[in-house]
């Protein structure tokens, strides 16, 4: 039996922009499409860093994080294999101000930040999907901004699970409280919290770093509406066609 290549065990259309590209634009990125594996905790950029590639995520996920001066830092969104990172890119900047750290590990391609500015500007394909997606981060970011203000922490927990788990191929997401406070901007005691109230409803179950969901229908019923507006929002937009 013939044993696959690493590209054909993860074609570029398990990407969904990708997969939105036709046969012919698709050929034509084929060999400046990079395979490369992202590891747990690996940070793509760092905030004011220029970026030298855009990510394209398979099976893995990216979280963006704002960080204070202090060091501390709150997720504003994460991508997974609905979208890219390095949105700056196309939208007349070199660098942001938030970090893109991986939050599950997988596989993803990369472009040269070139290579892509030059396809956003020559007005195809590709520049339209890339602004719907745009538009849907942005509407991710927005909707995590007012979650953090205005809901409770078990509900904000809700909410990061739900989209995490849209972006995974299981119902497990690993990932230590600490972590997890990090990305919600909160302290490990009050994930802890979170944690136990959403295990005790039979709603989750978290073990040495793996949060594993028992009842979705239940999580979903438990979030609040942030969850939903995001949802709706990446369903209208994405996935694309052209």
């Amino acid at each position: 039996m013939k044993k696959l290549s690493a590209t054909e065990k993860h074609p570029p259309q398990q990407n969904g922009l990708l997969a939105a590209l036709s046969a012919a634009d698709c050929k034509r990125l084929a060999n400046d499409l990079e395979l490369v594996p992202l590891k747990l905790g690996q940070i793509l950029y760092e905030s004011g860093q220029t970026m030298s590639h855009a990510y394209f995520p398979l099976d893995c996920i990216v979280s963006l994080l704002y960080v204070m001066q202090n060091g501390e830092s709150a997720e504003i969104a994460i991508v997974g294999n609905e979208g890219m990172i390095g949105v700056p890119l196309f939208m007349g900047g070199e660098s942001t101000q938030s970090r893109a750290i991986v939050q599950n590990a997988g596989q993803a391609y990369r472009l040269k930040a070139q290579v892509l500015k030059d396809e956003f500007y020559s007005g195809g394909a590709l520049q339209r999907i890339l602004l719907l997606f745009a538009s849907a981060l942005i509407t991710q970011m927005v909707q995590t901004a007012a979650c953090n203000r205005h809901h409770p922490v078990d509900q904000q927990l809700c909410r990061w699970m739900l989209l995490s788990l849209d972006r995974l191929p299981s119902n497990r997401i690993s990932m230590t409280e600490r972590l997890v406070g990090n990305m919600l901007g909160l302290s490990p005691a009050k994930v802890t919290k979170a944690t136990d109230v959403l295990q005790k409803a039979g709603l989750i179950n978290y073990d040495a770093g793996e949060i594993m969901v028992l009842d979705r229908p239940g999580v979903e019923k438990r979030s609040c509406e942030c969850y939903d507006v995001v949802k709706k929002e990446n369903d209208r937009l994405l996935p694309l066609s052209v």
